[in-house]
């Protein structure tokens, strides 16, 4: 039989969990049982990774961070009170940690990497092939999609940190309201003013990334 949550966690999927499932396996994490610990890996690690990825665009750095954030859980476990879903006190922590790391960053000068390609080209490839109905791009339409994931990618990198993180949270890991209120502290009404005043942000440096990029194309003469 296929384990459901499993197979949907890997893909990134959020799905509702058996009733009282979570509450058992909170009470094993705090008992601090191992087997507990690897499946909370297991279920979650997926969307943790691409949650503190597409913060900091690199991976090496999302890879090292993901695993501090299950350490950090798998400690501070004693303190989740149940106020809200596991899920979103993960998110909470590797929200927190991933910030606190692009200060690190920022401050060791070491920028960031921009290596954002990856995750979109394999759910891309992955939907492409695991359809057998669906069309095959062209070569130019290919490009035409990746050019345009480049840009979108760079122009949240290039966000303030708090637009960032409320970009990602609602409109990449489609979290609620209510959730990503628990994850920052924000009140409802400031999340929605300052995600307004992120979306246009970016589609700011979208527009002007796009022009730039089409500014920088030479044109052909005619023979």
């Amino acid at each position: 039989m296929i384990d459901i949550e499993r197979a949907a966690a890997a893909a990134g999927f959020h799905v509702p969990m058996p009733d009282g499932y979570e509450e058992r396996l909170v009470e094993r994490l705090k008992r601090r049982d191992e087997a507990a610990f690897n499946e909370l890996i297991r279920l979650y690690q997926g969307r943790i990774f691409r949650l503190v990825f597409r913060m900091l665009g690199d991976r090496a750095e999302a890879e090292d961070l993901a695993q501090e954030v299950f350490i950090t859980v798998f400690k501070k476990i004693d303190g989740f009170r149940g106020d809200s879903l596991l899920s979103t006190w993960l998110y909470r922590v590797a929200t927190n940690q991933a910030k606190n790391r692009i200060k690190y960053l920022q401050r060791r000068a070491r920028g960031k990497k921009k290596e954002f390609d990856e995750i979109a080209e394999h759910d891309a490839v992955s939907s492409a092939t695991m359809n057998p109905t669906s069309p095959v791009a062209r070569p130019d339409q290919m490009v035409e999609a990746y050019q345009k994931e480049q840009i979108l990618k760079i122009a949240i990198d290039s966000l303030e940190d708090e637009h960032k993180t409320l970009i990602v949270l609602r409109d990449i890991e489609n979290l609620s309201y209510e959730e990503i209120q628990t994850i920052t502290g924000l009140a409802e009404g400031t999340v929605k003013s300052r995600l307004h005043r992120a979306r246009h942000a970016l589609r700011d440096k979208v527009k002007r990334l796009a022009e730039g990029r089409r500014s920088s194309v030479p044109t052909q003469k005619p023979k």
